[in-house]
């Protein structure tokens, strides 16, 4: 189970510092082939935005790895529940109703939560 864990959580905390990384440091214009609904939030939130995406993916990460309050990975997996919970309910609402990769990072996220709850 150990093993398992390590592999999902690895994968979704590397797309998230990925796409968290990416939020943070580029501009609208460089997101949008990418990112259609960045136009429809503050510059500000989607900085923050990445900004919790990276600190989440840190929290499915070191907590386990250090041993020090692993529970925080449990809370880093439910937040992204919770995020891509509202991405799917962004992506509904506006033009782009692509929300195949929301629905599977959701599933990951959702499964990583079962598989941090039995480390």
């Amino acid at each position: 189970m150990n093993t398992i864990y390590w592999i999902v959580a690895g994968l979704l905390a590397l797309f998230y510092y990925y796409a968290g990384t990416l939020k943070v440091i580029r501009g609208r214009d460089q997101l949008r082939p990418m990112m259609a609904w960045v136009d429809r939030i503050p510059v500000p939130a989607l900085r923050a935005l990445g900004t919790v995406e990276i600190l989440g993916a840190t929290g499915l990460v070191l907590p386990p790895l250090t041993g020090i309050a692993p529970s925080l990975a449990t809370a880093a997996a439910i937040g992204f529940v919770l995020l891509q919970t509202g991405a799917i309910v962004m992506h509904v609402t506006g033009e782009d109703r692509r929300i195949a990769l929301n629905i599977a990072l959701l599933s990951t996220a959702a499964v990583t939560i079962w598989l941090a709850t039995n480390l």
